[in-house]
């Protein structure tokens, strides 16, 4: 083994903020070098200052993060403005400041551009030394399906033997180190994005599967990243607070397959001995968006689906007593994988992969063992069982085309039972305020009884996020006295259990993996599934 294999083995040995704190750039980075590289990035940049003989030791967009030698990029905020804590960050030791307006009297050089966003994110990947440009990156985007597609990819890969990190909503993985996700942020910002990349190649790694959100987008998070294959799940109603129509919420994902053509393959992608890819689960009412994007990006085009004309073809989904058999062709050829997973749309996620291998070209029969191969993904279609005569599913479901397909996956399982569905959701506050009557309608056309209750309610009033869900709901039920409103989500599930008959399916929705419910000016430490169980046993079942 190489001194490199070494210290990657021993990386592993380590946790990721072990790993993450050891992240730095192989050479130092001097100011002047800063500067080039923002003067030819399309940033209208110009300098204030002088830049010769400044060392940078690192990069934030938090004041109070700062430290001597850093540099500070002020980013415009919808709350506060960073320009305003620029004389906080020079006091703690900035040696220079990204901004986007000259400001006097500062003292240290200035790095003045049209967007500090983006600029941010080329400053992080600068520090950095590029990783991304020695990994093979695998970017997922859609409204639902992207962690379970995350987690398909890399248990794939792992398959394959090919060792891959991972950044996304339920887990981060660098150097074969798995942890949670604690935080409500999919792809993080542009500083610790790039620090992961970074760690990934230093412990190893030779793929980044990043699951790339709309917000990651449209905030330019990911500006600087050098993609390879882009995967679209689907696209739903869902973010229109922060996007403001379907139309830019949809462009924000195209975006992503835009990005294939931003740069040629660089010579350390030594896995990337493929061309880059878009993969476009045809299906999906957007696809011919994605996949004019990947056409106009000159960048290879595969499709799955149950469409005749996809690459990756659908052809059988069959229930199992271990999950389910999904059969499919390609390129004229059968193939089941036998998938232990449940929820038929799963089978989406599961294709989307298989292109995935086909585009890199690895061994079908090892990524079929490495799909077969994952278990379960946590807060995605997780059952609770503590010998309950009713069934107890928790599930991240929080866009109304999810909770619909969740429970109409559901549905007719419980009526083959005799039994109906209970769902207990809310919808986070300070977010898409749209889909809180359409999630309502949708749990009660198929629901026999509704529980709307606290999901994050931030700085909202949480009971008027409820009468909103509960108003959609009520127009389209045939009982409205089944629809209850109970903020306190303990008290939710508590009743909705209490309610529940022999063979109904009890349907906990939007929390899924979260381990924090947001209010205003605290936090309350949640587990949705430990949360269930304790009800179930205050009911008097035991496992």
């Amino acid at each position: 083994m190489t001194d490199g294999g070494h210290a990657a083995r021993d990386r592993r040995a380590n946790s990721i903020a072990t790993m993450l704190d050891g992240a730095r750039p192989r050479v130092d980075r001097q100011l002047e070098g800063l500067a080039e590289r923002l003067m030819t990035r399309d940033l209208g940049a110009h300098i204030v200052g002088q830049l010769a003989g400044v060392e940078v030791t690192g990069v934030t967009a938090d004041s109070e993060a700062t430290g001597a030698g850093s540099v500070f990029v002020a980013i415009p905020g919808a709350r506060a403005d960073g320009h305003a804590f620029v004389p906080a960050a020079v006091r703690a030791g900035a040696a220079a400041v990204v901004v986007e307006r000259l400001l006097p009297g500062i003292g240290v050089p200035q790095l003045v551009v049209n967007s500090s966003r983006r600029a941010l994110a080329e400053t992080a990947a600068w520090w950095f030394d590029d990783p991304s440009r020695e990994l093979a990156v695998i970017g997922i985007t859609g409204t639902d399906g992207k962690t379970t597609t995350s987690l398909l990819a890399a248990a794939a890969l792992e398959g394959a033997g090919i060792p891959a990190g991972l950044i996304g909503t339920v887990a981060t993985q660098v150097g074969g180190i798995r942890e949670m996700n604690v935080d409500h942020s999919t792809t993080p910002e542009a500083p610790l994005l790039q620090r992961s990349l970074r760690a990934m190649v230093d412990a190893g790694d030779r793929v980044a599967i990043l699951e790339t959100t709309s917000h990651g987008l449209a905030m330019e998070r990911v500006a600087a990243i050098d993609y390879d294959v882009a995967i679209l799940t689907n696209l739903t109603h869902e973010h229109l607070e922060l996007h403001g129509s379907f139309e830019a919420y949809r462009a924000a994902k195209v975006s992503l397959f835009e990005r294939l053509a931003l740069t040629p393959a660089h010579p350390a992608k030594t896995l990337f001995a493929w061309p880059r890819t878009g993969i476009v689960n045809l299906d999906d009412p957007s696809a011919s968006a994605f996949v004019e994007a990947t056409r106009a990006a000159d960048a290879r085009l595969l499709t799955y689906g149950a469409n005749p004309g996809a690459d990756v073809r659908l052809t059988d989904v069959v229930d199992a007593s271990d999950g389910m058999h999904v059969a499919y062709e390609r390129e004229g050829h059968g193939s089941v994988i036998r998938l232990r997973l449940t929820g038929h749309f799963n089978a989406y996620n599961a294709l989307a992969v298989v292109a995935l291998g086909h585009a890199m070209t690895l061994d079908p029969e090892a990524v079929r063992t490495g799909l077969e191969g994952l278990v379960n993904v946590p807060g995605r279609m997780e059952r609770v069982d503590l010998g309950q005569p009713f069934t107890v599913i928790v599930d991240y479901a929080h866009s109304p085309a999810s909770l619909g397909l969740v429970l109409d996956e559901l549905g007719p399982i419980a009526a083959a039972r005799g039994g109906g569905l209970i769902a207990v959701f809310g919808s986070a506050g300070e977010r898409d305020r749209d889909k809180r009557p359409m999630m309502g309608r949708i749990a009660a056309e198929r629901c026999r009884i509704v529980i709307v209750t606290d999901e994050d309610p931030r700085g909202e009033d949480r009971l008027q996020i409820l009468t909103e869900i509960a108003g959609g709901a009520r127009k389209a039920a045939t009982q409205p006295e089944a629809i209850l409103e109970i903020a306190d989500r303990s008290e939710a599930i508590h009743e909705a259990f209490a309610r529940a008959r022999t063979g109904d399916i009890v349907v906990l929705a939007g929390k899924g993996h979260e381990t924090t419910i947001e209010y205003a000016d605290h936090q309350v430490a949640w587990n949705e599934r430990s949360v269930a169980e304790r009800a179930l046993e205050e009911l008097g079942f035991r496992s």
